[in-house]
């Protein structure tokens, strides 16, 4: 992946608490330390629950906004175990 390129992205839109975390983690088992994910969901827990996750496995929040009711989280993976 280039400096430029986008993070990969994990497309949790209409799904609810906790399945936004639960694809998330699925994808950072996969996922070398100190890439990005950006997560992808329209249910509002998730801008709660994905830095609570972040924070419990020893990743970083790198940026968390929303745009017309969808929420753009983008987590850097620490060198923790992902489980």
């Amino acid at each position: 992946m280039t400096d430029d390129a986008p993070p990969p992205v994990v497309d949790a839109r209409g799904l609810r608490c906790p399945a936004p975390v639960i694809a998330l983690a699925k994808a950072a088992r996969t996922a070398a330390p100190g890439s990005e994910l950006t997560v992808l969901a329209t249910d509002p827990a998730a801008r709660h629950d994905v830095p609570a996750w972040a924070r419990m496995r020893g990743h970083a929040m790198v940026s968390s906004t929303e745009d017309d009711g969808v929420w753009h989280l983008t987590v850097r993976l620490g060198d923790a175990p992902v489980a």
